[in-house]
């Protein structure tokens, strides 16, 4: 996959320590958490030293300390110290010399002391590695021999291997471990010694000579990964070629050939740095020469940079946890060398973006921290490339997704705000390896291609915003393309496409810098080309005599700085014309000797004045230097990165302690450097007087000298002086400010307007209270915006109450802006704004308090129609009715019943307020409701707005169209139930209307109500037969449930019933159940009926021929005879009656069916009555069932009586 472009990082050497008696050294490991650092060497050295940096604070942006706190030699080995490893995570250090001895050390009391030993001497002891949580070590032998064991001591197991081990190491996660081989193999075993696999090494194709393996390191990820596709695992041989891949089964390496003879490799502490250490032959007019020097890589193999080291050979390398420093162990010393990382990040204005890597996230976590207030955005990037910056907006460049295999992935530009708001972004389809924003354009470069995005005009703001008239209409910001071997005119713009299927060039584009009015691009044969901007077109070309790595240009676009690959900064003088040197010389000396020309090494950062184009600020090695006119003033110890360099100040960042801990960014992080001019300045104007500062200043103006100067004339209310500074800081709203003081002629009232003017506010009204004058302390509280001191003002008698309770309310918008909506509910509630007091409390759904607010607020107040609608959105309908009628809209209340489906509430306002239309809108939505399929739906709001005979109607015909589906009768016995109740309840609701208020009906008022309830029921019959298709539904699930249960005598009696149902159920279906009941009850002669009704029904022939035959089944085999039963009396004229007959024979009294049992109920004494749906129960059947609700229509019962026991509910008259 593509990689990143190339970090500009730089490395050098920074402190020497010798070991004693020239012993030298053959390891070294570096305590990544506490930093300890270990070596061993022959005859048994064993030394662990520590840096000083671990109690005392580290100054500010200073270096890393380099004084040893703890120097202890270790003693128990006799031979060399060969390896040694750190334990971080419990502290502990492992060591093992030549003879096979492997001692494991403790820390106690700030001392190591021998813990455990282990001795084998049948070999020596090759590698040793604790996995990256500390429980496990595995100890490899040159013999073959493994050793697995705990942190605890205990060993787990051991193996022989039938081969030379050379190295081992652990996979991240413990579960594999890698045993490199003399033979140059790398075979995987899993945690308990099993084989798996051997490893592929692709770097020892084409490759002839004899080599060995130098080592292996795979990085453990414990602080994140800049890239989850990144290589981690890297092998290196001695011939100078690595490794890198992803995991064991990569076969997608990293291929890399170093040239050199190498013998250490290690990765950084955050795997984003390879370094490999080794020696280089260099054979010149027959001399050869051996360098010693350490190569550190990116994990794609991109070379960052070379570190020559003196000394014949290193032997070890280790890193210091943070990858700030590593320690080289050379011969008998121990180099340490400090590494200044390329971080991604940027500055501009006051916010500082950096990115840092998390563990336990696979994407970039960027910081936007605005070093002024301290507030802090955190944004997560995926595939992140490069961050850069210009005055007022940041880019953010990241990868896409490839658009297909063997074609470069798509590239987003993203144009950020101060606190990560993309603002707007573009999409080139190549990789950019140099990117670089100006006021106006955005410039990304790859080795070939130029892209250029004009992402604001000189006249407007944003190109994506259209300023004229203040809308968000998109507009395309202008785009251009080139060619690096191309001259681009005005005319041209070749698409990226195009221009990407050309060929390479032969001359590639190295570094870039542009300003507001050109584009300065390196080239790899030296030659430098300078373009304008925003036109395009190339101006002029130089001829560098350095490879350059970065460049910068001055705010004039004249002077260019270039720092080369070994760190040497030149300087060019770009007004020269084509083809003569640009070199900048250094001053002349004084001796008489030629100007040389400008340069210095070891140099790792440079900052142009913004206000200056003489004026730079570099970073060699730990020194910041400051340079006027090349001349450097005295330098100043610091490690910290250049954020700026303005008003001769330049502002510095600590940027490693903050790339370390993040989320204690604080101020003191960052440090302001002042030049030289402004120091002297400063220190003349307080040891002389003003005059002489004032003529120190004109020798070298520059307009922060005489901003300084007039602020101190001022201080010290010398107007003249202070009028002189103001013009020539060309500082207009100065010299009115002057001239206003010249009016005044208290100097006790121009020393507070001056404590104003330099924002001294406290110092001003302390003036103010002095002179007794509290009423301009109020003022100027009030200008200022500090209502909180405004408030105290007043409370103390400097202001009126119209004045408190504008502090107040100014203090509740503070609170309500910062999101701490309870206090500001308190603030506006002292001042009496109840409007925003509405608005807080129905943010912290406090409905209760804004319910109360109702009857606070007057008749009539407008505020009490905005609560009503904010308690109408949280379904508060009541309370938001009661607020729209105090208000005095009548139909806002009913139209928030409507909303809140509250039709009754609505229908009973609408009556109470002449409002004609409600009946309207509720035939109409409930018309809605009955076409989309919504019926009952629709039964709802007609019971809701007291639409009974609607709602019973609806229920009616979904009753019956239930029922006509033959699928679900329990549904159609519901439905039928429902709407008898609605008509009970229109009955009900018709009588009591007419009941005279505190007293009874009379008869005339009665029959009036039956008057009205006839006409309301007149034309549909159906209302007053309602609860037939209940009745029918309910004795038709009766009997078949009785007939399941094994009573079919009672299933028989309860579907003779049925026969009263024939026009709410099918009759062939009546007699069918009859005719099956009755075959079980064996009342043959039932039966026999049945099948006579069911023969002379207009069935279809099938049918027929189907019941004929069953009928002649049964019937040959039995008579149509039923079997003799005791029969009962008619309560009303005693004639002899059937228990199941429905109508006496002689009276044509009708008996009214039990609904639990389905039983004639001949014995009214011993019948009760349900008090909603008025149907009749025998009490002894009810109490049999444990019955609680109406079988019928589940209403409540009323608690049953003991009764005397009886025959079956047939009362006491049998025959």
């Amino acid at each position: 996959s593509p990689s990143p472009p190339v970090a500009a990082m730089f490395i050098y050497l920074s402190k020497k320590i010798a070991i004693p008696n020239g012993v030298k050294l053959k390891t070294i490991s570096w305590n990544g958490v506490n930093g300890w650092v270990v070596c061993g060497g022959e005859s048994g050295l064993l030394k662990v030293l520590k840096l000083d940096g671990g109690a005392a604070p580290k100054p500010k942006a200073g270096p890393a300390p380099s004084n040893l706190s703890m120097n202890q030699t270790l003693e128990g080995h006799n031979g060399a110290v060969v390896c040694c490893c750190w334990n971080e995570s419990f502290r502990k250090l492992t060591t093992s010399d030549q003879h096979g001895l492997v001692i494991v050390w403790m820390l106690h009391k700030g001392m190591w002391f021998e813990e455990m030993i282990n001795n084998r001497n049948k070999s020596t002891v090759r590698g040793m590695k604790w996995t990256s949580d500390g429980q496990r070590i595995c100890i490899i032998y040159e013999d073959g021999a493994v050793i697995v064991g705990s942190v605890d001591g205990n060993r787990l197991w051991g193996k022989e291997l039938n081969t030379e081990l050379a190295h081992v190491d652990w996979s991240p996660d413990g579960r594999n471990i890698i045993f490199c081989t003399m033979q140059c193999e790398v075979h995987i075993y899993d945690s308990i010694g099993n084989f798996i696999s051997k490893m592929p090494l692709y770097c020892l194709e084409d490759s002839s000579a004899q080599t060995s393996l130098i080592g292996i390191d795979w990085y453990d990820g414990a602080e994140g990964l800049q890239d989850p596709e990144q290589p981690t695992l890297a092998i290196g041989l001695e011939n100078g070629r690595l490794q890198l891949m992803r995991d064991e089964l990569d076969e997608n390496a990293v291929l890399i050939d170093t040239g050199m003879t190498a013998s250490s490799m290690k990765w950084n502490t955050n795997g984003t740095v390879l370094a490999v250490a080794g020696n280089h032959v260099t054979i010149t007019s027959n001399e050869r020469r051996e360098l010693s020097m350490v190569q550190f890589y990116s994990p794609y193999g991109q070379h960052l940079r070379t570190l020559k080291v003196p000394g014949s050979g290193i032997s070890a390398l280790s890193w210091e946890g943070g990858s700030l420093r590593i320690a080289l162990a050379v011969e008998s010393h121990i180099y340490f060398a400090n590494i200044r990382p390329d971080y991604r990040w940027c500055f501009f204005g006051d916010t500082v973006v950096c990115a840092y890597s998390q563990p336990e996230r696979t994407d970039s976590t960027l910081l936007f921290w605005n070093t002024e207030t301290n507030e802090r955005a955190v944004k997560f990037v995926k595939q992140l490339v490069a961050i850069r910056a210009s005055t007022d907006n940041c880019v953010i460049v990241t990868k896409g997704d490839a658009p297909a295999e063997n074609q470069p992935a798509t590239h987003v530009l993203s144009l950020c705000n101060a606190i990560g708001c993309p603002l707007d972004s573009k999409y080139v389809d190549f990789e950019p390896e140099f990117i670089f924003v100006t006021e106006h354009h955005v410039c990304a470069a790859s080795a070939d291609l130029v892209y250029l995005w004009q992402y604001r005009t000189l006249m407007s703001k944003l190109t994506s915003v259209d300023a004229g008239t203040g809308s968000l209409r998109r507009k395309d910001g202008r785009e251009r393309c080139f060619h690096i071997d191309d001259k681009p005119t005005a005319a041209a713009n070749d698409s990226i496409i195009s221009l990407r299927a050309r060929p390479a060039s032969s001359d590639p584009a190295i570094a870039m810098t542009a300003s507001t009015t050109c584009l300065i691009i390196a080239r790899d044969s030296g030659k430098l080309v300078r373009y304008s901007l925003p036109h395009i077109s190339v101006e002029r070309e130089y001829t560098l005599s350095c490879r350059a790595q970065t460049m910068f240009l001055n705010c004039d676009s004249t002077k260019l700085g270039v720092i080369d690959a070994n760190g040497v900064l030149s300087l060019y003088d770009l007004t020269v014309p084509d083809g003569t040197p640009a070199e900048i010389a250094s001053p002349p000396t004084g001796d008489g000797s030629p100007p040389a020309k400008f340069e210095r090494k070891e140099v790792w950062d440079m900052k142009w004045a913004a206000d200056d184009p003489n004026l730079f600020a570099i970073m060699e090695k730990t020194r910041m230097y400051i340079f006027d006119e090349l001349v450097p003033e005295e330098p100043i110890v610091s490690s910290a990165y250049l954020c700026s360099f303005s008003q001769l100040q330049v502002r510095t960042l600590s940027l490693d302690q903050l790339i370390r801990s993040p989320e204690e960014a604080s101020k003191d992080l960052v440090v302001i450097v002042e030049a030289k001019q402004l120091k002297e300045v400063r220190e003349r104007m307080e040891s002389t007087n003003l005059a002489e500062a004032y003529t120190l200043a004109e020798s070298k103006p520059h307009k922060k000298l005489f901003e300084v100067l007039a602020l101190a004339a001022l201080s010290r209310l010398e107007l003249a002086v202070a009028e002189k500074a103001f013009v020539r800081a060309a500082d207009y709203m100065g010299l009115q400010f002057v001239k206003r003081l010249k009016l005044l002629d208290d100097p006790k009232k121009q020393a507070a307007e001056i404590a104003t003017y330099t924002s001294n506010f406290d110092e001003a009204e302390k003036i103010y209270r002095d002179l007794d004058r509290r009423d301009l302390a109020l003022e100027l509280r009030e200008s200022l915006g500090d209502w909180f001191k405004v408030v105290q003002l007043v409370q103390q008698g400097s202001g009126d109450d119209t004045q408190l309770a504008a502090a107040w309310n100014h203090i509740g918008d503070y609170f309500h802006e910062r999101g701490k909506l309870a206090k500001a509910s308190q603030y506006y509630a002292q001042a009496k704004n109840t409007l925003a007091l509405i608005d807080c409390y129905f943010k912290l759904e406090e409905f209760d308090s804004l319910e109360k607010l109702i009857t606070v607020l007057p008749e009539g107040s407008p505020l009490l129609l905005d609560i009503g609608r904010k308690l109408s959105t949280v379904g508060m309908a009541n309370e938001a009715v009661a607020a729209f009628l105090r208000s005095g809209d009548a139909n806002a209340a009913i139209q928030s019943c409507v909303k809140q489906h509250q039709w009754e509430g609505a229908v009973a306002l609408a009556d109470s307020h002449a409002a004609p239309n409600i009946e309207k809108m509720i035939t109409q939505y409930a018309t809605h409701l009955i076409n989309g399929g919504k019926q009952l739906q629709a039964v709802e709001l007609y019971r809701k707005a007291s639409r009974f005979k609607e709602a019973a109607r609806l229920l009616s015909n979904l009753g019956e169209t239930v029922g006509a589906s033959r699928a679900n009768p329990l549904r159609a016995k519901k439905l039928f139930v429902f709407a008898a109740l609605e008509v009970e309840r229109m009955r009900k609701k018709m009588l009591s209307n007419n009941a005279p208020e505190g007293g009874t009906q009379n008869v005339a008022q009665t029959l009036d109500s039956l008057v009205q309830q006839d006409q309301a029921t007149g034309g549909e019959k159906w209302l007053d037969s309602a609860w037939k298709g209940a009745e029918a539904y309910h004795f038709l699930l009766l009997a078949q449930r009785q007939l399941y249960s094994g009573a079919h005598m009672d299933a028989m009696r309860t579907a003779l019933r049925l026969r009263e149902y024939e026009k709410v159920l099918p009759a062939e279906e009546i007699y069918s159940i009859i005719a099956l009941t009755a075959f079980y009850a064996r009342f043959f002669g039932q039966c026999s009926q049945a099948f006579m009704k069911l023969e002379a029904m207009p069935l279809k022939e099938a049918r027929k021929a189907e019941v004929s035959k069953l009928a002649l089944s049964i019937f040959t085999r039995h008579a149509p005879q039923d079997p003799s039963l005791r029969r009962a009396e008619c309560p009303n004229c005693s004639f002899t009656v059937r228990e199941w007959d429905a109508h006496c024979g002689d009276c044509g009294a009708h008996f009214a069916a039990c609904v639990v049992s389905g039983k004639a109920i001949l014995s009214p004494h011993d019948a009760a009555m349900c008090r909603s749906c008025k149907h009749k129960y025998y009490q002894d059947e009810a109490e049999k069932e444990g019955r609680r609700h109406c079988a019928l229509c589940h209403a409540q019962l009323p608690l049953l009586q003991a009764t005397e026991p009886h025959m079956s509910g047939m009362g006491g008259r049998y025959r």
